[in-house]
């Protein structure tokens, strides 16, 4: 997955980057992504955090005030894409497990794009796939369903190898 290209100062830019990982934002994303994708915003879509401003104040520390960042529901998420993807700025959409990410895929939001596995960490009901990559059953299950609208590859960090999802599943 490389970093898109910026387009025309006149035309919207889409998200850089769509990411699957349980830490959402955190110096991975912050420092590896960010800086290389140059990011302006980030869209975290969880249902739990979407309902909770203390949690929400928490994570935002995180970025430290340099951007800004929208926690979304689902429903919210898929209701605001359109605007979201046509900012002029370049952002990153997080979801914390696959389900949700599914549920982005399922309804539209992601056809032909890139899904990036970040980070699924050990876990009771779990197998290793990659060193920084568990699944459960459920989880493969719901990759392999975000793969029929968009491509799905596991890397942690962007100067590192994508692990494609149909190697992530024999594996």
């Amino acid at each position: 997955m490389s970093p898109s290209r910026r387009t025309e100062p006149d035309r919207p830019v889409p998200f850089a980057l769509f990411r699957i990982d349980e830490r959402l934002i955190h110096g991975q994303v912050i420092a590896g992504w960010g800086s290389r994708l140059q990011l302006d915003f980030y869209v975290v879509v969880d249902d739990r955090l979407a309902r909770s401003a203390w949690e929400q104040e928490i994570w935002a520390s995180a970025l430290g005030g340099a951007t800004t960042v929208d926690f979304l529901s689902v429903a919210e998420a898929v209701r605001r894409f359109e605007e979201l993807d046509g900012r002029r700025e370049r952002g990153v959409l997080l979801t914390r497990d696959p389900a949700t990410m599914r549920a982005l895929a399922e309804r539209g939001c992601l056809d032909g794009r890139a899904v990036n596995v970040g980070g699924l960490h050990a876990a009771p009901g779990r197998r290793k796939v990659l060193d920084y990559v568990y699944v459960s059953a459920g989880e493969l299950e719901d990759l392999r369903r975000i793969g029929r609208r968009c491509s799905v590859a596991a890397l942690d960090v962007p100067t590192a190898r994508a692990v494609a999802l149909r190697d992530l599943v024999l594996r």
